[in-house]
């Protein structure tokens, strides 16, 4: 499987805190079956060199390799999208034209689809990470089938799915993968002791929903498009 959404890069953000959390969360992808991981530092008030993501990755690699982990890691960022294109465009999924988008927790903005829309002038293809836990779109789904026709891709967390963010969430979630809006799973993995890096929770659950064929796609066929630049047809 290969998670687009996770926070393993060691002493970046909110997510890991050391090289030692950061193997520990290694080693729980690799035994949900995840062979690959994007990750993916936050890009808001705190802009990230794209040298130090590359330098976090270098090291991290080096470290899964000497402990015999085969896990790859990738480029990218979960990035906020109040920021100027030029900044965002930086941040890509393993330099292809594929990034995600991270609206504010609080609410969808008045000016989300005029987002995606610039984006997508610049050359990127936005995949709008977690709306499932956006209030906005917790009381009105449908604003997110818009932002979908207008051009932007879905990623929902898996452990949202598994019911981990509660109830609602779950719900959310389940009914934009059956309304057919969501296009990828990911971990948004945050540590190895809470907000897992895991995905096959969320895998089964999205398997009873849509098929385990169709649900697979969401962590295999869908995400393997996305880290080699090919387009896809949703």
């Amino acid at each position: 499987m290969i998670d687009l959404h996770c926070h393993i890069l060691p002493s970046m953000d909110d997510g890991s805190s050391s090289m030692e959390e950061s193997l520990a969360m290694a080693r729980v992808a690799v035994a949900d079956g995840i062979r690959t991981i994007v990750a993916t530092p936050h890009v808001k008030n705190d802009i990230p060199a794209p040298d130090l993501i590359a330098e976090k990755i270098d090291a991290l690699t080096s470290s899964l390799r000497q402990e015999g982990l085969c896990l790859d890691i990738l480029s990218g960022g979960d990035v906020a999208s109040v920021l100027p294109v030029d900044i965002v465009s930086r941040y890509t999924i393993n330099r292809t034209d594929y990034i995600l988008l991270e609206f504010p927790h609080s609410h969808l903005p008045a000016n989300a689809e005029q987002t995606i829309f610039e984006w997508q002038l610049a050359g990127l293809r936005p995949i709008i990470t977690h709306p499932e836990r956006n209030p906005s779109i917790l009381k009105h789904p449908e604003s997110l089938k818009r932002l979908v026709e207008a051009g932007a891709l879905v990623q929902v967390t898996a452990s949202s799915l598994a019911g981990d963010f509660g109830v609602d969430p779950k719900a959310c979630a389940c009914h934009l993968i059956t309304s057919g809006l969501v296009h990828f799973l990911a971990s948004d993995g945050h540590s190895s002791q809470y907000r897992l890096p895991r995905l096959s929770e969320g895998l089964r659950v999205a398997g009873q929903l849509i098929g385990k064929e169709a649900a697979i796609k969401l962590v295999e066929d869908n995400p393997a498009a996305v880290i080699s630049g090919r387009r896809l047809d949703v």
